[in-house]
Order: structure tokens, then C-alpha cells, then sequence
């Protein structure tokens, strides 16, 4: 979605301060700022203005049709003074952790008008920017182009010959690294165009209301987010050297490819991995604790993505197994891997590689909160949350303006999802009633072709219509069936819509197939209004495009009802 444009210029004034807010018109208003930043990454869509613009109460914001306003008006919390903070305090709302649930968080405080700032003791940007989705998505742009070079056949297709292909394994890392540093600066930027006081260190909660950050520096606020993130899960036994048996945190660095990796795990990060690697000319072998490799997607899903990304590639695997032991490579030794059956726990084999990737999840990052000066006790490392984001303490009470967003609640660990959280926390101290359905949140996997997926998968939707007495039924379409997906020569693909037949509510819906990443946002967008399919299923798709895949799905779902009626008030999940 495009944002709105709007042509401001400013008059010249001696004061070094401005106002900011929104720009409340009743015209349609076509504008150019040429000193106007659009900050759109990890899922966040901000605008912020530069550092150094300034003017005075008095200066004017001219519209389209020539006449000046008084932004006085117009503008309402100043970008230098970042607004009032409540009484008794130094800030209305702090945040520890900037990364992209700290950041989202920030930007909604400052449109809200609260004074707002932000802890890091790290880099800004937190995982997402700096050593997960960000970087990775850079890998996996270089691996999908390669991999449609490489692959003969498919050039042909289109009456295209391509002689040889190669690439710089440094090329490739400066330009994942190049990617973060770019979205971390556009980050740390637009938190300062707004206003929002960067503090340095690491934050330590001292009590209600009070965080210690740095070398002894203390600051107040009327409400305080936690938004500390995770780190890469390494089980007992295995032996992280950084070089040969290394973390996604690694792996992004690309400092070498082998020519045989072992990716522990099979879910998100082992799947990406595994489509950078391949393409790169690695041999890859997936070790998987469960009976059936990419255990968290809708089988149905797992099934047609297994015979095109892993049965066609230079992929084994083994299921049901655990590697308790891994040993990097030294003194001229490979990388050594004991495999233990899952369920008799005795040794099974044992594997040597040059590499492995461990990819078994992420952890809390929640150490040295000072959580226990407010009597709160993790659980596995994640800070207990209510529906609300509220922390919770010992005694099962809520602790009063304390919330924890993101990763370190352990709700849903997606980038955009701890984001989510945070906005709906500042609805809430802001006086708004908010809570965010998780089901409507969607996520991805980008690999060649892309998976995505929101709500249930058919399994839990059938278990949840067991027990709550509905029926489910279940629609697909093929992506051979859509034109512009035939004329890109990739008709390999998969959609699924699960649903309620008696009032036309859609369960969830999985996508295996080209740009199926971006392709979920109908569907998520449906689930969050809670409208219906025989309401969706006469919206207006773009021909040719992809996006009349889900088009094609909502009219092959067959629903009882006729008229139209809101969802109920959803529950947080």
C-alpha cells in the first residue's frame, strides 16, 4: 500500500524547535517533500523527517492548492523535544531493546504523543536487522537468482541460453551485510527524525517505574516494554566453535560454504539455509528430532514442499533423530556428529561433515532484567504475559505499566509480530482498548518457491471443530490453473483455504508457491476484519496476476451461509 504524499514547505524561523503530529485535512492533498525519509522494512511503514529540519510554532505547512496553514495547528509533538512526559516522570513510555518490536513500538508512541525512549546495549535493529531476517533475505535473493540461472530447462523455456554462471562468495556476504547496515541506519534514523532518545547499554529493571541502564544511568517512566529478543537455541552437547559448527548468527557472515553442511532442524531457519546452501553448491543432510521433516507447517503443505525443495536437490536427511553430540572440526578432523534415536535414545550413527548449522529454534534473551526486583519468574527464559502483554509476577498478578513484547514473551517469535505487540501496548496505555489476534498474524518461509501460512493448519482446525461441535471444510487451487504464475514457468504451487461452512469464517489459509510471502496478506488482513468469504469471494483481483490464486480459492469454497455477518469478538491466541 502507497502512503499519502503531501507537499510541505516550511518558513525560515530563529527557534530551533518544531511540532509534530499528523496532518489532519479534509482535502485530498498531492505532495512533495524532498527532505522526507520513507522508512519501509521488517514489516514497519514510518516516515520521518530529517534530523535537520527545524522551525518555529509559526511556521506554515502549504498545501496542494497553495494556501498556508499554521502547523502549529497541524503539527503536535516536537521532533527535537519528543513531547511532555507525564507527571513525576521522565518519560511517558521507555523501551528496552530496539529492535524491530522496540521500534514499532516507538514510532506508535511518538504518533501517540507520549515522550519516548529507547535502550540498547547491543546494536540498533536488534536480530531482524542485524542477524536474521534482514541479512537472510539477502542470501536468499543471490540463491534464487543463481538457482534460476543454473537451472537450463527453465531458461530454455523462456528462449534464454546462459553459457555458465559463478559467483563471489564475498560478494555475496558484503552485499547481506551491506543490506543490514543500510536497514539499521535507516532505523536508528528514524527513531532520531522523531524524537526518540536513544540510550545506550544494557536495561536492568531496578523497580516500578525505574530502569538502570549503562554505567549507573537511571531513567523514570510512566510505563515500561521489555523487548529484548532471543538468541539462537544451541542444545546441550553440541559444541559451537563459530567456524564449523556455527549458529544462523554465523551463517549469515558467509565466511565460507562447505561442501557437505548438516542443518539441525528442519523448520524456518534449517529450510532457508538449506536453499542458500544448495544453491551455492553445498550438499546439505537435514537432522530432525520428529518423525517427518518441516514438522511445524500444514502436512498437506510439508508434503508438496518436500518433493520440490529438498527431493529434486543435493538434500538427505534423517528423522527421529537427535544429535547429542557435535564436535567441530580440528586437527585435520571433520565436524563429528553423534545421532541418538529419539525414542530408544541409543546411538544410532554417526555422521562427519565440514560443517554443521544448528537451527533447533531460539531462546529468550531475558537475562539481567532484574525481573526478580518485581517478583517476576520466567518460564524456560520467556516472561509470562496476559492477553494483554501485561507481565505477570510470581503470585499471578499483574505487574502495574510493565509489559513484555516480541520474542522474550515467547507469544508468536516473528519480527513482525513482536511490532504488532508493541503498537497494541502503546493502544493501550494511550486509553484504547486493544488486544491483537495472533491467528490473523501470518508468516513465511522465502524459499524458491515461498511458503506462507496464517491462522490453523487443518489438523488444529479439525481438532478445535471436534471439540467445539462445527464443521470444517477445506478448499485448494493450483497455482497451474494462474496465468502469470504459467508465464513466469513456475505453475508448481499450492493454495489452501480452511474454513467454517454454516457462517463463512476462514480457519487459516497455507500457500506454497511463487512471491506465496506476499500473497498471505489478503488472507491475514480477512482474518483481522473477520470478514467472510461470501463477502471476500466478490472482491476484484488484478488480471493477470497472482493474486487471483487466492481469488480462485475463495470461489471454489462452497459455504452455507448467505448473509453476510461481522466475526465474533475474536480471542487472543
Amino acid at each position: 500500500m502507497q502512503s499519502s504524499v503531501v507537499s510541505l514547505s516550511f518558513s525560515p524561523s530563529p527557534s530551533p524547535s518544531i511540532t509534530r503530529s499528523r496532518i489532519h485535512t479534509s482535502e485530498s492533498v498531492a505532495m512533495g517533500l524532498s527532505n522526507q525519509l520513507n522508512y519501509r522494512f521488517c514489516g514497519l511503514r514510518r516516515e520521518a523527517l530529517f534530523r535537520s529540519l527545524r522551525c518555529s510554532d509559526s511556521c506554515g505547512v502549504r498545501l496542494g492548492s497553495g494556501r498556508t496553514v499554521n502547523s502549529k495547528k497541524r503539527i503536535c509533538a516536537s521532533l527535537s523535544g519528543n513531547g511532555s512526559p507525564s507527571k513525576g516522570f521522565g518519560y511517558d513510555l521507555v523501551i528496552i531493546g530496539a529492535g524491530v518490536g522496540g521500534h514499532g513500538a516507538a514510532l506508535h508512541a511518538v504518533e501517540k504523543g507520549l515522550k519516548t525512549a529507547i535502550i540498547e546495549g547491543d546494536v540498533m535493529g536488534g536480530t531482524c536487522v542485524n542477524r536474521g531476517c534482514v541479512p537472510s533475505k539477502a542470501l536468499l535473493a543471490v540463491s534464487g537468482r543463481l538457482r534460476e540461472l543454473q537451472n537450463e530447462n527453465h531458461m530454455k523455456s523462456f528462449g534464454l541460453q546462459v553459457d555458465s554462471t559463478s559467483y563471489s562468495r564475498q560478494g555475496v556476504a558484503d552485499h547481506a551485510n551491506g543490506l543490514a547496515m543500510k536497514i539499521r541506519n535507516n532505523l536508528t534514523n528514524s527513531l532520531k527524525g522523531l524524537g526518540v532518545d536513544i540510550l545506550t547499554g544494557f536495561g536492568t529493571i531496578l523497580g516500578p517505574h525505574k530502569v538502570k541502564y549503562g554505567n549507573g544511568n537511571t531513567v523514570t517512566a510512566k510505563d515500561i516494554i521489555i523487548a529484548t529478543g532471543s538468541l539462537p537455541f544451541v542444545p546441550k552437547g553440541i559444541e559451537v566453535d563459530g567456524k564449523t559448527v556455527i549458529t544462523s548468527d554465523h551463517a549469515l557472515k558467509l565466511e565460507f560454504v562447505p561442501d557437505w553442511i548438516a542443518i539441525v532442524g528442519s523448520g524456518y531457519i534449517g529450510l532457508e539455509f538449506s536453499d542458500v546452501y544448495t544453491a551455492l553448491g553445498s550438499e546439505v543432510t537435514f537432522i530432525e528430532a520428529l518423525d517427518q521433516l518441516m514438522p511445524g507447517f500444514d502436512p498437506e503443505i510439508s508434503k508438496l514442499a518436500q518433493r520440490v525443495l529438498i527431493n529434486p536437490r543435493k538434500i538427505d536427511y534423517q528423522t527421529g533423530v537427535f544429535a547429542t553430540k557435535i564436535t567441530p572440526a580440528r586437527d585435520g578432523k571433520p565436524v563429528t556428529i553423534e545421532l541418538t534415536d529419539a525414542k530408544t535414545k541409543e546411538l544410532k550413527d554417526t555422521l562427519e561433515v565440514d560443517a554443521a548449522l544448528i537451527a533447533t529454534g531460539r531462546a529468550p534473551f531475558t537475562k539481567g532484567l532484574g525481573l526478580e526486583n518485581i517478583n517476576v519468574v520466567t518460564e524456560r527464559g520467556f516472561v509470562p504475559v496476559d492477553e494483554n502483554m501485561r507481565v505477570i509476577d510470581a503470585n499471578a498478578n499483574v505487574v502495574p505499566h510493565l509489559y513484555c513484547i516480541g520474542d522474550a514473551n515467547g507469544k508468536m517469535m516473528l519480527a513482525h509480530a513482536a511490532s504488532a505487540q508493541g503498537i497494541s501496548v502503546v493502544e493501550q496505555v494511550t486509553g484504547n482498548n486493544h488486544v491483537l489476534n495472533h491467528l490473523s498474524v501470518p508468516a513465511a518461509c522465502f524459499t524458491h518457491p515461498e511458503i506462507s501460512m496464517v491462522g490453523l493448519t487443518e489438523p488444529q482446525a479439525r481438532e478445535k471443530a471436534e471439540k467445539e461441535g462445527f464443521e470444517v471444510r477445506v478448499a485448494k487451487t493450483s497455482f497451474k490453473a494462474n496465468t502469470k504464475a504459467l508465464a513466469e514457468n513456475e505453475g508448481e504451487g499450492l493454495a489452501k483455504l480452511i474454513f467454517r461452512p454454516d457462517s463463512g469464517e476462514i480457519l487459516g489459509v497455507h500457500i506454497f508457491g511463487i512471491h506465496a510471502a506476499d500473497l498471505i496478506h489478503e488472507a491475514s488482513n480477512a482474518i483481522a476484519l473477520g470478514t467472510r468469504i461470501q463477502d471476500i469471494k466478490f472482491a476484484v483481483h488484478a488480471h493477470p496476476t497472482l493474486s487471483e490464486v487466492l481469488d480462485e480459492l475463495y470461489k471454489a469454497a462452497k459455504v452455507n451461509a448467505h448473509v453476510s455477518s461481522p466475526v465474533k469478538e475474536t480471542v487472543a491466541v
